[in-house]
Order: C-alpha cells, then structure tokens, then sequence
C-alpha cells in the first residue's frame, strides 16, 4: 500500500481528526454576529503571545475585517494573521469545504516555523455553527447575553457540542434583563459535564478563564 495512504493528509478527508502533537494546537471559535469573537481573539493573542507562538485565521464572508480589527490593534504582527473571504455562509467554510481555512493555517505554519497555537475564527454564523475536526482540534463557541438569557436553552450543536461555550458580555446583563443564573442553569443542562465560561473583557481584559483553559490544552 502506497504511503500516502497509510498516513493520509487532512486534505484528503476534511472530517479526519488531526494529531496535534505533529503540529500547533487549532481552537475554532465560532458564534453569532456581534457575539465578541473577535474580541475573545486579540484578548487571547495579547494574554497568550509572550508564552506561546501563535497565529491567527479569521473569516468573513466578503471582507477581511476581523483581521483589520486585530491589524489596528496591534494584537499580533501582521504576518502572524490571515484573512480567509469565504464568499459563502460561514459555517460551509469551517465545516464542509475546509480547504481555504486549512490552506491559510498550513501556509502560516510554512511561513513562521513551528507553531504552539492556531486561532481560527469563524465568521459570524448560528447556533448550528461547528468546525470540521479536519480543521481544529478543538471550538469554542461565543454567545453574548444581549441575545437574552434564552439562548443557551434554545441548543444548537454550537452550544451543545463545543468544548468551551463563553457566555460573553456579562456586564451588559442588568441592562438587557438577562438572568446569568438562569443561563448557567440551561447550559449545564444542555451541556452536561462540558464547560462554559462568563466573560466581560470590560472587567477582564485578559480573558483569563479562556486563556487557562487554552494553556490547559497545551499541557495535555
């Protein structure tokens, strides 16, 4: 049998599992429009970026956005951030065609060396948004409570099934009648044992919950 077929390349089977110890650990992060992705994302480059070597994917559907936000912030070099235009809805890109996602995280990885840690960020998508594992080992999904407390209870496998749900801009809960007990109640009900995190980067900047449970990640 040829070689190639013993060990086949993620780009031959999108939804093949790739082995992180061979290369940098890829976190998704998907959620709705608005929910703070991009945000979560220049947090995590600023917490991360003095202990680990990391690159940034972003998605939009006809702009490259996000990667000017995190361009203007200043959060990474440039030549550590890649904008993929999928030109198509969100969730095609990160889970049925994976091609364009995955060339930009294998073109990051030729150019810079070896990587401990790839963010892919989606495009703003719903709450049936998931990665194909042939992209990244592992997602986060982004849900905001100006969505209203709601949200988590609705499911969708972007809730249900990511390794990490954030319930993010918990500050903003008294103003838009959100009950944060009432969210942490459904999501562990939907949820199981799989964690969720509260999050306001006004109060942490750091977004240090998220970023412990990336280097958490790392150690394993």
């Amino acid at each position: 049998m040829p070689a190639d077929h013993e060990h086949p390349h993620p780009h031959d089977d999108p939804h093949a599992p790739l082995k992180a110890g061979e290369r940098a650990l890829r976190i998704g992060i998907g959620g709705p429009v608005g929910s703070g992705k991009t945000a979560l994302v220049a947090a995590l480059c600023r917490t991360l970026a003095g202990e680990l070597n990391l690159a940034v994917v972003t998605n939009d559907i006809y702009t490259t956005e996000d990667a000017d936000f995190l361009l203007r912030n200043g959060v990474l070099p440039a030549d550590r951030i890649k904008a993929v235009e999928t030109g198509c809805c969100p969730h095609t890109a990160i889970r049925d065609d994976i091609s364009a996602n995955l060339d930009a995280v294998e073109d990051l990885e030729a150019d810079l060396g070896p990587l401990d840690l790839v963010l892919v960020e989606s495009g703003g998508d719903n709450l049936t948004a998931t990665f194909s594992k042939g992209l990244v080992d592992r997602q986060i999904f982004v849900v905001d409570v100006a969505g209203g407390d709601k949200v988590p209870r609705k499911g969708g496998p972007g809730v249900t099934t990511a390794d990490l749900l954030v319930i993010n801009k918990t500050d903003l809960a008294p103003l838009v009648g959100a009950d944060l007990s009432v969210m942490a109640r459904d999501a562990g009900a939907r949820r199981g044992d799989l964690p969720t995190v509260f999050l306001s980067l006004v109060e942490d900047p750091s977004a240090k919950a998220v970023a412990d449970w990336v280097r958490g990640l790392r150690a394993a």
